[in-house]
């Protein structure tokens, strides 16, 4: 029956939409996707420390949307990003503006001098704490939002996707723990589990095309049984809700 439904045809087929950098837009912004507010403003959070900071990393740039909109930044700025097609992308839109944006690959070897930065941002990439901690200057700060490991849960069970081990303990509390191993103090953290909305199953291909980390080896074709259940789903109910998990954390370098 599937194959018959044309409105399910015609959504998985729009999800081919060109994806860029960090930019869920396509999405976002037609309502097809929405999230609940968190408790805090990352933005919020980065913007006052930048007006402390005289030179800034932020890590895991993907394709420099957001430090773009996060302006004014500090006299010297740099960024990193492991993901190579977001490498030419944040490039594009950083360097005519002053930033340094360097390929990384190794979390325990970032491309910089000991004690460079007074301020690192890190908004849902990986990171080794000792090698923060290295590149920051004491008193430095260290402000960072992470998906937890259960992040989207309801997508692996639908699907029939164990959750990634390597990351399924990955939380607040494990996080405040390797901050304070490596020289830090806390100062602020806070944990939290949200919704998440897919108005239509095309949006939800749209994401997972965009995250492959989160249903490994997804394709249409291979999953498309458990999408019509989805598309199914949102007919009757008008959504497919997922719970995101969340955590941020500030910390400050001891001297």
């Amino acid at each position: 029956m599937r194959r018959e439904d044309k409105q399910f045809e015609y959504l998985i087929g729009q999800a081919s939409h060109p994806f860029s950098g960090w930019d869920f837009s396509y999405i976002v912004e037609t309502g097809r996707m929405n999230s609940d507010c968190l408790a805090w403003s990352y933005g919020s959070m980065a913007i006052q420390l930048m007006q402390e900071a005289e030179s800034m990393l932020d890590m895991g740039t993907g394709g420099g949307e957001l430090l773009a909109r996060l302006r004014p930044w500090p006299k010297s700025v740099c960024a990193t990003e492991g993901y190579l097609p977001n490498l030419s992308v944040a490039r594009e839109r950083l360097e005519p503006l002053g930033v340094n944006v360097h390929p990384v690959q190794d979390d325990e070897q970032l491309p910089f001098e000991t004690g460079q930065f007074d301020l690192v941002l890190n908004k849902h990439e990986s990171y080794s704490p000792r090698e923060v901690r290295r590149v920051l200057a004491g008193g430095g700060y260290f402000l960072t939002q992470q998906s937890g490991g259960t992040d989207c849960h309801e997508i692996n069970e639908r699907f029939g996707v164990p959750l990634n081990r390597e990351f399924a303990e990955w939380k607040l509390e494990a996080a405040v723990q390797g901050v304070r191993e490596n020289q830090f103090e806390v100062v602020k953290q806070s944990e939290q589990f949200v919704s998440q909305r897919f108005y239509d199953v095309g949006a939800l291909v749209y994401y997972l095309n965009a995250i492959p980390w989160q249903v490994p080896e997804f394709e249409v074709d291979k999953h498309r049984d458990e999408l019509y259940s989805i598309h199914q789903l949102i007919k009757q109910q008008g959504y497919f809700e997922v719970t995101q998990h969340r955590f941020i954390l500030l910390a400050r370098a001891l001297s």
